[in-house]
């Protein structure tokens, strides 16, 4: 694709995304959502590959149902109310609807299906933007809706999320869908904490972002979608191997590392709002998303590669991936565990 015209999505994407979280009126957060899809949406065909254009496919009538789904509800709500603005979204079935619609957008469960097949037909790269980017319009709405959601609809949506996303990962050999539904996980964390403290979900979307981008761009790098493929990681780079099984611990959030620092502050939230059982929920949905990294660790640390002559060719190949960027999520990932005192300072 011409650079101009990759240019020019790239900022429409940028523009959908400021104009929704720039807006307080439904309408022009409904546009902002507007021009984010149908400027990714050139993105994800432009290999015309016939999976490639499937989960173009499927990603657009998700999309649509759910803008439709919104923009139903607004003006349900304005109707009944006339107000548009966005936080003071107060008749009970435009919340419902507007709440669902949302989950739609960002891939929560029970409203999940769409997104391990579209992230599987992608290439990492725009991989890379759906599960990252493409999440922060809607989270920016979710976040000012939240004084005004059903409590028990955004719990149950958010402990449903991390089960589904921990147990349907559990049998997956393909990167792109594990990371789908590690996203999954990660937002029902993201979404179960949101009624209580919004700048705690601001903080975990930001930390999952940074370790999410490290984990596409390090399998960017070695050049791999499965988990067989991974074996052959450590005679290609020893360095990358052993950093990338550690960031993948970090999603599961396991201490010292970075990944450790939202659930912490998650489950101290839930105990001290009273809901121990909603925490012991979530804490044990963790482990099931742990044995999913801990599956990718052993493939790429622990087990060597039957054809290991091969595997030295990559020596001689120079990369064309910038790795700067790479090297300051990854240690972003592995070490900002420490900073938790001054982010709470910060954002609490």
């Amino acid at each position: 694709m011409n650079p101009y015209i990759i240019a020019i999505f790239l900022s429409s994407l940028g523009l959908g995304t400021t104009l929704t979280f720039a807006s307080s009126h439904w309408l022009l957060a409904w546009m902002g959502l507007e021009i984010n899809t149908l400027a990714i949406l050139p993105l994800m065909a432009q290999h015309h590959h016939p999976r490639a254009v499937e989960a173009t496919t499927k990603y657009f009538l998700a999309q649509a149902a759910a803008a439709a789904t919104i923009l139903f509800a607004s003006t349900t709500n304005a109707w009944a109310t006339g107000e548009w603005d966005i936080s003071y979204l107060s008749h009970p079935a435009a919340t419902l609807m507007a709440t669902t619609a949302l989950a739609l957008k960002v891939g929560l469960a029970p409203m999940h299906f769409w997104m391990p097949a579209v992230l599987q037909g992608l290439d990492l790269t725009t991989g890379l933007i759906m599960a990252t980017w493409q999440k922060l319009a809607p989270f920016a709405l979710l976040i000012q809706m939240a004084p005004s959601t059903h409590p028990y609809l955004l719990t149950t949506l958010g402990l449903l999320s991390t089960l589904v996303g921990g147990w349907a990962g559990l049998n997956q050999t393909q990167l792109r869908k594990m990371l789908a539904y590690s996203s999954i996980a990660h937002l029902g964390w993201m979404v179960v904490v949101l009624q209580f403290m919004p700048q705690l979900t601001i903080l975990t979307l930001s930390i999952y972002i940074i370790m999410t981008a490290t984990a596409f761009l390090t399998f960017k790098l070695m050049h791999t979608t499965k988990i067989n493929t991974l074996a052959l990681a450590w005679p290609k780079a020893p360095i990358i191997a052993t950093t990338t099984a550690l960031a993948l611990l970090s999603l599961g959030g396991l201490p010292p590392l970075t990944g450790f620092m939202p659930k912490w502050l998650i489950l101290q939230e839930l105990a001290k709002q009273g809901l121990p059982l909603t925490a012991t929920i979530l804490a044990l949905s963790a482990l099931l998303s742990l044995y999913f990294y801990l599956r990718l660790c052993y493939a790429m640390t622990l087990t060597i590669s039957p054809s290991t002559n091969n595997t030295t060719t990559p020596w001689r190949l120079q990369t064309t991936q910038a790795s700067l960027p790479l090297a300051l999520l990854m240690t972003a990932t592995l070490t900002l565990l420490p900073l938790t005192p001054a982010a709470q300072a910060l954002i609490f």
